[in-house]
């Protein structure tokens, strides 16, 4: 399980700039692999860890997008390890040699100020790579890009291929945007290589195309279930009815609501909901009964009621 950057600094998520620095320069003086006492190894992980923590919550534009994707996981996803280091000056916590010296080392070259002696990126550790890999001197990819795509019920429930524009730099571009069948809004659909160009001449970033669902008129979706509501009179609560009912594949179902029914009370039409992800099952459609008490009373229908309440009813 990925750790959090506050957890590693051993700061609460409303920690002041200073308080997140103090920390770090704490951590890094005992976890330092050129002064730690034991375990080198062990030491040498650590400082890349809560150097990597640093990195992000020292830089407010960073800390903000951690905080808004929730986990490493997702931050990493939009963050390569170059673009967490890049731009961050180390040399007002440690010695400027001495900075340089541990960040070359065991960083593969990053400087203390995040960079290359000479002026050059390099893509720094990775966790869990082979020993001694540091992928020097490796070009910089370009930045992701992120753009909202709206999607209507319709296209969740049976996929789409959506035209889609943006502007990429300078360019306009054009594409074709496949959504599968059962993707839920709010998923990131990762297109590659259609982001920024790089500036060193490497890859160019990915483009993420964020589904927004589109309120439809008669549907709501909780997951892959539907909702839809029917109203009733009170009569028709009381002695029983039966109701049409739309359904996202076209079709229209006749439901029979059973003498007694009570408003709010939801019915189920199985497998009538979106599909799963899987693509082998569906989710559920509930209709909901809504029971219309009327606001006024002709005078024959207050008599009436008036009669009713006389037998107990």
């Amino acid at each position: 399980m990925a750790e959090d950057y506050y957890q590693i600094l051993g700061v609460n998520r409303s920690a002041a700039p200073e308080d997140i620095k103090k920390a770090y320069r704490k951590l890094a003086q005992k976890y330092h692999p050129d002064k730690a006492k034991g375990n080198k190894k062990e030491a040498e992980t650590q400082f890349k860890k809560i150097s990597e923590a640093y990195a992000v919550l020292s830089n407010a534009e960073k800390r903000k997008q951690y905080d808004d994707f929730g986990s490493q996981e997702a931050f990493r996803a939009k963050y390569s390890q170059e673009d967490i280091f890049r731009g961050l000056d180390f040399s007002d916590i440690f010695d400027t040699g001495i900075s340089e010296g541990i960040f070359g080392r065991i960083f593969g070259g990053l400087g203390a100020r995040g960079s290359r002696p000479g002026g050059g990126r390099t893509r720094v550790f990775r966790y869990g790579a082979p020993e001694g890999y540091h992928d020097m001197g490796a070009p910089i990819k370009g930045e992701d890009l992120q753009i909202e795509m709206p999607i209507t019920l319709h296209e969740i429930a049976f996929g789409a291929e959506k035209p889609l524009s943006f502007a990429r730099g300078s360019q306009p571009e054009k594409l074709t945007v496949k959504v599968p069948a059962g993707t839920l809004p709010g998923k990131r659909l990762r297109i590659p290589e259609k982001g920024r160009p790089s500036p060193t001449g490497g890859p160019p970033g990915d483009l993420y195309v964020k589904l927004k669902e589109v309120e439809h008129p008669v549907f709501k979706r909780d997951g892959t279930d539907l909702y839809v509501d029917r109203h009733i009179r009170f009569t028709e609560s009381a002695l029983g009815t039966k109701v049409t009912v739309p359904t996202l594949d076209g079709k229209t179902m006749s439901l029979k609501v059973p003498p007694g029914t009570n408003s709010l009370t939801k019915m189920r039409l199985k497998n009538y909901g979106l599909p799963h992800a899987t693509g082998k099952t569906r989710g559920n459609q509930y209709v909901r009964i809504v029971v219309d008490i009327p606001d006024t009373l002709t005078k024959k229908q207050k008599n009436l009621l008036e009669e009713l309440a006389k037998e107990g009813l």
